[in-house]
């Protein structure tokens, strides 16, 4: 997926894992636990919207005591 088109509006779990760098076998373990970015089934295939995951990674920021504030 190294091309992986700007224009595109969802992914799979594996996309999910090339562009943010979010382990599969973590995803799978957040939808279990109901946690998360929001994610939608269509059958046995799963389904992450971009706009959802990277909403999901802005809120929740680990701001360490000397950086600046994360743009939201």
């Amino acid at each position: 997926m190294q091309n992986l088109k700007l224009t595109k509006r969802s992914a799979t779990p594996k996309e999910i894992e090339e562009i943010y760098d979010l382990d599969v076998g973590t995803l799978t373990n957040l939808r279990c636990q109901k946690r998360g970015p929001k994610y939608f089934k269509n059958g046995r295939r799963v389904i992450y919207f971009l706009t959802s995951g990277e909403t999901w990674l802005r809120r929740n920021p680990v701001l360490a005591v000397d950086c600046e504030e994360v743009d939201q």
